[in-house]
């Protein structure tokens, strides 16, 4: 069990219902997470035990409606897992599925596709990813190579993918790949690859900075045939359906930030109150209380912020711009408030043994992944 909570007492977006579900959550976290996590770490991988555990105690999904073995929930459920897993100090990657994965195939999949692949994602028996980065194109999804070529009714894909989160895990991926490459941008589609297919392969669980229980590799896509009903909604609209799925993607990243620069303030508030220096506590310096308080006006802030964001998803408002906004200030004041968290520990923050290394590890890629900062302000330039 954690020693500390996040404080959710004074916000007012979350009603009695996700406060209920936050408990259930902290229990489950508390029983099957918290005890792993640095054996999650080692192995390089979230267990399929614990993936399963989540779905039994309705973590997965929970946006999905009831016909497809969900709970028909608002995404404030997917809000709190995810500030919850950012908590607790894990990089499992079943915000994922929750949050990306799923509405993809909400929002695009035929009713086959829906009725095959939810149920059990929901239960947990069916891990997924989403391949979109290549070795030569990361941010710029128009500069995608991996080709989907029609061969009667059937689609052939060839290329590779690299950085897949939940790669060695997947039984199910999205693939984005050009269907028609003279069109660019336009000719981008979808496409539904089972893990067993003749042709897929994974490369290596790459050996990252830190998020090291998230798995993430490279997948490799050789003459794969799959029939042309595997194409996520329209052929040629995946570039569309990419943007159109990105707000909610990048406030989820946000919220995941602001929870984690959370943990590591008190982490550094409690380290610095049991530390003795020059004969009082680390915590009786001057410096470090402006220090603290500085972190604690950030938090403050962006609390306010996430909070303002999520209202606005859950009301169909958030715009492309105001969740690149929040995904920018957000990894960027994670960044800022986790290393100061660090320093405050001094030589301890050093050590792999203190929660706050690997908090300052894990928060270095949340300003790189679901778009860049530099990204994120070229998206917010051109509203102005």
């Amino acid at each position: 069990m954690l020693e500390t909570r996040l404080d959710t007492g004074e916000r007012r977006v979350y009603g009695p219902e996700h406060n209920a579900f936050r408990e259930s959550v902290r229990k489950l976290f508390d029983r099957e997470l918290i005890p792993n996590l640095d054996r999650f770490e080692e192995e390089g991988l979230v267990s399929r035990d614990f993936w399963r555990a989540c779905g039994d105690n309705g973590l997965l999904c929970p946006t999905v409606p009831e016909e497809y073995g969900g709970l028909g929930l608002d995404f404030g459920y997917n809000a709190v897992v995810n500030e919850e897993l950012a908590y607790a100090g894990s990089s499992a990657g079943i915000t994922l599925q929750s949050d990306i994965v799923a509405d993809y195939i909400l929002s695009y999949g035929s009713e086959e596709q829906k009725q095959k692949y939810l149920p059990k994602m929901i239960s947990g028996e069916l891990i997924t990813a989403i391949a979109m980065t290549e070795p030569g194109a990361g941010s710029d999804l128009q500069g995608v190579r991996t080709t989907a070529k029609r061969d009667g009714n059937h689609y052939v894909i060839s290329g590779s993918k690299t950085y897949i989160t939940n790669g060695q895990n997947a039984d199910l991926i999205i693939v984005v790949a050009k269907t028609d490459p003279d069109k660019g941008a336009k000719g981008t589609s979808l496409i539904l690859v089972e893990a067993g297919t003749e042709g897929f392969a994974r490369g290596r669980n790459l050996d990252k900075i830190g998020q090291n229980s998230a798995d993430t590799s490279e997948l490799f896509f050789e003459d794969v045939r799959v029939p042309m009903t595997n194409c996520l909604g329209e052929e040629n609209k995946g570039f569309i359906y990419l943007m159109s799925q990105l707000p909610q993607e990048r406030l989820g990243i946000a919220i995941s930030a602001q929870a984690g620069a959370q943990r590591a303030f008190d982490e550094a508030v409690k380290f610095v109150k049991e530390r003795k220096a020059f004969g009082k506590t680390v915590f009786d310096f001057q410096n470090t209380k402006f220090q603290l308080a500085t972190m604690k006006t950030e938090l403050q802030v962006g609390w306010a912020q996430i909070d303002w964001g999520l209202k606005r998803l859950l009301e169909g408002k958030l715009t492309a711009a105001e969740a690149s906004a929040a995904k920018l200030w957000h990894t960027e004041m994670q960044g800022r408030v986790v290393d100061e968290a660090l320093q405050l520990h001094g030589g301890a923050g050093y050590m792999n043994e203190y929660p706050i290394a690997r908090m300052w590890r894990d928060a270095r890629v949340q300003r790189i992944y679901g778009g860049t900062s530099e990204i994120m302000r070229e998206v917010i330039s051109r509203t102005i």
